[in-house]
């Protein structure tokens, strides 16, 4: 559902708490800042991943069924430039969290191909001096963090397993500064993850994941679990180690307001494709897509102007059997025949060409009579 994606603060009120943690949080990075490289860190090339969601053989062959495969990712194409963030949002179920693991190698796709810094992810993963450069943060530190090892324990893993530092005393001391890095104390290395809170949690997670020097990180979700306050220190946090260490992140979120925080890029997803691909302000400023616009006006409106506020209506048609044509026609204002038919391309948007918008109406350019309201009302 829709609210499931903008449910939390606006952006306005998301940004006075990212202002408040800024000011008071615990952590102070060197301030420079690396350029972006032009050179893409990481590439995705029609990627998908499709699962057999099928009964047992002898059980459909007695009830007559053919096999199920459930189309998590369908088709996803996109580059993230070095030291730069592109985020993906979306309703549960679209496929983010799925492209998330492809990425990394978590699951082999079906179709398509990942490219690592200019190297096929399966070669890239088969080098560990490769596989170290890349690491992931999850959603739930505390299903993440081993509750029976100490945090040194924990953050000192992938330094072990990498072969980074070989001398346990220079093992504590990295392990002391990458929790220094975080905002904790090195004296927390001796504890256990259950003695501390969810925002400290997750900052052991990202020690742990910055502990092997990785150059690319995939976030899924860090923020969900925690409060308003914690969110905005997390967020510091992590765009002062990008500053700092010149990271790169593909950052997985429903919160709008989160991602707008974040990120120089966005994309929308829907039923395991990208809709829109656009950068921050112009997603939020000119969205184009009748799916982002609608997104848009399900914001929670805290200036109270009166405007009417409708949230998208119904429901994600299954990724089991999807429609055909765009996958958004049945829920779409604009939908044609055409739309009913074929499969739209992402393409350069009319009037905003850095955005890419993956929609028959904004290519024949039927979009601009209807104002996003209005869109956000037929799909109520």
């Amino acid at each position: 559902m829709a609210e499931q994606i903008v449910a939390g603060p606006t952006a306005a009120a998301f940004a006075a708490a990212t202002e408040a943690a800024r000011d008071a949080g615990p952590t102070a990075l060197p301030a420079f800042a690396h350029a972006a490289d032009a050179g893409p860190m990481l590439e995705a090339e029609e990627l998908a991943r499709h699962f057999d969601v099928s009964r047992p053989l002898l059980q459909r062959l007695f009830a007559g069924e053919a096999r199920r495969i459930l189309r998590a990712v369908d088709g996803v194409s996109f580059s993230i430039p070095k030291g730069t963030t592109l985020s993906l949002v979306g309703e549960s179920g679209c496929g983010k969290s799925t492209v998330a693991r492809l990425v990394v190698g978590l699951y082999p796709p079906t179709r398509g191909r990942v490219i690592f810094d200019g190297q096929d992810l399966a070669q890239a993963r088969a080098d560990s001096a490769q596989r170290r450069r890349m690491q992931m943060i999850f959603q739930d530190p505390y299903a993440s963090l081993n509750p029976r090892w100490r945090v040194q324990d924990i953050i000192a893993e992938p330094i072990r397993a990498f072969g980074l530092v070989t001398d346990r005393g220079a093992q504590r001391d990295r392990v002391a500064q990458l929790l220094t890095q975080v905002g904790l104390s090195p004296l927390d290395g001796e504890k256990f993850p259950h003695e501390f809170s969810g925002g400290q949690r997750q900052r052991i997670s990202i020690a742990r994941a910055l502990s092997s020097n990785p150059e690319f990180l995939v976030c899924d979700e860090p923020t969900s679990a925690l409060d308003v306050s914690v969110q905005a220190q997390i967020l510091n946090l992590m765009k002062a180690l990008q500053r700092d260490l010149g990271l790169t992140y593909l950052f997985i979120s429903h919160n709008l307001a989160v991602v707008r925080q974040i990120s120089d890029r966005i994309g929308v997803m829907y039923l395991g494709r990208i809709a829109e691909l656009a950068p921050a302000e112009t997603l939020f400023t000119a969205p184009r897509h009748p799916y982002t616009r609608a997104l848009m006006e399900a914001i929670p409106d805290l200036d109270m102007t009166g405007r009417k506020r409708i949230p998208v209506g119904g429901e994600v048609p299954s990724p089991i059997s999807p429609p055909p044509g765009c996958p958004f026609h049945p829920r779409c204002p604009l939908a044609n025949e055409r739309c009913r038919a074929e499969v739209p391309a992402l393409l350069p948007a009319r009037g905003t060409p850095e955005s890419v918008v993956a929609c028959h109406a904004v290519e024949e350019g039927r979009d601009h009579i209807e104002a996003p309201l209005a869109v956000a009302a037929a799909l109520s």
